[in-house]
């Protein structure tokens, strides 16, 4: 079976969580590749409305894929499904567990069920680095997505699962740096876990070209990760402070420690080259890169 996943302009795609930060990226980018039948499905109905102003051609869903009514809804007549839904607080997965489970787990299984009925082309899943040395509730929900991924994989030839891991995306909803560019620029107080701890983070482009290299690249279910630098939480703060507190501020810094469920140095796999030993970028590497 050619593991190569070719996307076909005459065929019809979901993304599920599509009107969030990575799944706007990716309606850009498919439209970009000539995709024009495309669904969506999401919680947030106000998020969906906008999302079809921008792009018209879309067809959107409202609702929660934990929901088995509406992940049925929401596959019809599709031919593969960019899983892009979760919970993904890491904080909050740990006071709201029932609901990181719901969104993390069932709706995951929610559209690995719909493929046995539906084989669909393919089922790509987006996890997170946080599967590979879990510490919390929400590495410990996407540990099990990417089980799951295997499991179907295999019992159901007719669809090819796959999964790819990923760091921090840089300014995505609820990024650290969206708080820390506006506190810098008001001169108000930064708060900061541990400045000596490691993160993975990359650009939005470069998350997305992650998605296109896993279905072009990728032979199975088994993550696929990219080759990453860390950045120093420190290093990453100086370079922001470089870049956005005005002259006439001063800077003003809590350190509370790492939270409930954050590992100090994250890991992209779970043994390897891939953890805090590798290289990370310099102040002056991350200047270019927010």
């Amino acid at each position: 079976m050619n593991s190569n996943i070719d996307l076909d302009c005459n065929k019809t795609y979901l993304i599920t969580g599509g009107s969030g930060f990575l799944g706007e990226a990716l309606i850009s980018h498919l439209q970009d590749k000539n995709i024009k039948k495309l669904k969506i499905v999401a919680r947030n109905e106000g998020n969906l409305i906008k999302l079809k102003e921008k792009y018209n051609f879309i067809e959107i869903i409202p609702g929660d894929i934990s929901d088995e009514f509406i992940c049925e809804k929401a596959v019809q007549n599709v031919n593969g499904v960019f899983h892009l839904a979760a919970f993904k607080h890491v904080g909050l997965a740990e006071t709201h567990t029932r609901e990181c489970v719901n969104g993390n787990v069932l709706g995951s299984l929610n559209i690995l069920e719909c493929s046995l009925k539906h084989n669909f082309d393919f089922v790509l899943g987006i996890s997170t680095d946080k599967a590979a040395q879990v510490k919390g509730v929400y590495g410990a929900t996407k540990l099990l997505q990417e089980r799951l991924f295997k499991e179907y994989e295999q019992i159901n030839n007719k669809t090819k699962y796959r999964t790819v891991r990923y760091g921090n995306v840089l300014y995505s909803t609820g990024s650290v740096l969206c708080k820390w560019r506006d506190k810098l620029q008001s001169g108000d107080e930064i708060i900061v876990t541990d400045s000596e701890a490691t993160r993975f983070y990359w650009t939005v482009d470069q998350a997305i070209d992650l998605i296109f290299n896993c279905l072009k690249n990728a032979k199975s279910a088994s993550p696929f990760v990219p080759e990453m630098k860390s950045m120093k939480i420190g290093d990453l703060l100086e370079a922001m402070v470089i870049k956005y507190l005005p002259k006439d501020k001063q800077l003003k810094i809590k350190t509370i420690g790492l939270q409930a469920g954050e590992n100090k140095h994250e890991l992209i796999l779970e043994s390897g080259p891939a953890s805090n030993e590798v290289e990370c970028y310099s102040v002056e590497e991350i200047l270019k890169l927010i």
